[in-house]
C-alpha cells in the first residue's frame, strides 16, 4: 500500500460532513484500506452536533494525511449551496498543492479498497477523461438496490475529477444541481465524464439519492427546484419524474420532482445564468429524449 502513485496520479479529497457520526467511520475506514491512498484528506465538519468532530479528529490523530477544518454551526442543514460552501471551507485548507485529481466525497459512503486504484486506471487510460465514478447502490434490508445515474454523469456523493477539469469548468457551483451542471460545463469545455460500470468501482451509499433531513419528499421537491435552477427543459423534467415513480417512494417521489420544478417556475425563481450553457443542456436534453429537432440551434 502506498500513500500515492506516480505524481499523475496524486489525488486529494474533501469531504464536507454535518452529523455523520453513524456513518463515518465507515466511511474512513473505506478510504484508509484503499489500495492508493490519498495524498490528503481534509474532513470539514460543518457545525455537526453528534460525535462528527470527534470521530473525525481521531482519524487525524491516527493517520498524517487526514486534517480537519471545523465550521461554526449555522443552525440546520444547508443542502447545494451550503454543502458546496463547505467543501470551499476544505478545499482552501488543502496542504498539498501538486495535486492532478481532487474528489469531493460525502461521509455516508462505502467501497472496495481498489476503488482509487481502480479509477486512476480509467484515467491513465484516457486523457480526456475529466471526471469520472463508479455506480451507486443503496441498501434496502440488506440488498443493494442500484440508484439511477446515467453513464456520462459523475456521481455527486464521489465527485472526482482531473485538476486541469475542475478547473476549466470553474469549479463547483453554489447551489442544488451543482453536480449536474459541472458535468455539462465540463462537456462543453471539451472533457468527457463517465460512470462506469465496474465492481471494483461499486459504492455502496448509506442513505436514499434525493432525500433530505426533512424527509423524501422534501427532498425529492428540492431536487425538481434543482432542475429549474440548472436549466432543464420542461419536457425533460417531465420525462425524468415520470422514470423517477418507478424508485422509493413510488409514483409520488417522481410527482414531487415535476411539482418542485413548475413551483419554481410559478415562483419566479432564479437560474443558473448563462445562455450558452442552457442551450448546450437543451440540445443535450432533447436529444436523449429523440425531439433533437426542437433543439436550440
Amino acid at each position: 500500500m502506498s500513500e500515492r502513485g506516480t505524481d499523475d496520479s496524486k489525488y486529494v479529497l474533501v469531504m464536507p460532513t454535518r452529523d455523520e457520526e453513524k456513518y463515518l467511520q465507515a466511511a474512513l475506514d473505506s478510504i484508509a484500506a484503499q489500495t492508493e491512498l490519498p495524498a490528503e484528506l481534509v474532513i470539514v465538519n460543518d457545525g455537526s452536533k453528534d460525535r462528527t468532530g470527534e470521530i473525525a479528529e481521531a482519524a487525524a490523530r491516527k493517520y498524517p494525511w487526514i486534517h480537519v477544518v471545523h465550521r461554526a454551526d449555522r443552525g440546520e442543514r444547508k443542502v447545494g449551496g451550503g454543502v458546496v460552501d463547505t467543501f470551499y471551507s476544505g478545499y482552501e485548507a488543502l496542504r498539498t498543492t501538486d495535486y492532478t485529481f481532487i474528489c469531493k466525497i460525502d461521509g455516508d459512503l462505502t467501497f472496495g479498497p481498489a476503488y482509487f486504484e481502480e479509477l486512476l486506471k480509467k484515467f491513465a487510460a484516457e486523457p480526456r477523461l475529466g471526471g469520472a465514478s463508479g455506480k451507486v447502490f443503496n441498501p434496502v434490508n440488506g440488498v443493494l438496490h442500484a440508484e439511477s445515474l446515467i453513464d456520462e454523469m459523475v456521481a455527486g456523493l464521489i465527485n472526482f475529477w482531473r485538476r486541469e477539469c475542475f478547473e476549466d469548468f470553474g469549479g463547483f457551483v453554489r447551489e442544488v444541481m451543482w453536480d449536474g451542471i459541472n458535468f455539462h460545463r465540463a462537456r462543453m469545455f471539451g472533457w468527457r465524464t463517465a460512470s462506469f460500470h465496474d465492481e471494483a468501482l461499486k459504492i455502496v451509499h448509506h442513505r436514499l439519492m434525493g432525500s433530505s433531513h426533512k424527509g423524501i419528499l422534501h427532498g425529492r421537491m428540492r431536487w425538481g427546484r434543482g432542475q429549474w435552477f440548472m436549466g432543464t427543459h420542461p419536457l425533460y423534467v417531465i420525462a425524468s419524474g415520470i422514470f423517477r415513480m418507478r424508485e422509493r417512494p413510488y409514483v409520488v417521489g417522481g410527482l414531487c420532482i415535476v411539482a418542485g420544478y413548475f413551483r419554481a417556475w410559478l415562483q419566479g425563481e432564479r437560474r443558473y445564468d448563462d445562455l450558452r450553457f442552457r442551450n448546450e443542456l437543451h440540445r443535450w436534453q432533447l436529444r436523449r429524449l429523440g425531439l433533437g429537432f426542437l433543439a436550440p440551434k
